[in-house]
């Protein structure tokens, strides 16, 4: 009875895990979509956002200060976001090209061109929510 409960429960486990990594976008992926964009249009920042997207544009490590991962995702609705990932408290993406996907949990703060995703990582003072990046099955925070 133990035994058949336990593959049951990990049946269960790997179906969510799998769903989670599909390629088409969940519910979640689709709100944080919408709310990227309606922040956007309202010129508002701060939120926390989780969302995909398609990498356009590889970008030059922005070395001054924190150095930050650079690259621009195009999302579902045709909106662009620079992401600015901070490789001095997380691991960089490696092998990321132009046409790979990458899902996020990070900050949305606009700008005039649609907008900025950072804190794509972990916070050292544990105030602001962890972020993260997902990449070909692998997780950067």
């Amino acid at each position: 009875m133990m035994r058949l409960l336990l593959i049951l429960v990990m049946a269960v486990i790997f179906t969510v895990n799998h769903h989670n990594a599909s390629s088409a976008p969940d519910q979640l992926q689709q709100d944080g979509v919408a709310a990227i964009a309606q922040a956007y249009a309202e010129r508002r920042g701060n939120l926390q956002v989780q969302a995909e997207g398609v990498v356009s544009k590889l970008l030059k490590d922005d070395l001054q200060g924190s150095r930050h991962q650079r690259f621009i995702l195009r999302l579902h609705n045709g909106q662009t976001v620079l992401v600015a990932h901070n490789i001095d408290l997380a691991p960089r993406i490696t092998g990321l090209k132009a046409g790979d996907k990458v899902a996020f949990y990070g900050e949305y703060e606009w700008n005039n061109k649609g907008g900025v995703i950072h804190w794509t990582h972990h916070d050292p003072q544990g105030r602001h929510p962890a972020g993260w990046l997902r990449h070909n099955g692998h997780t950067y925070q």
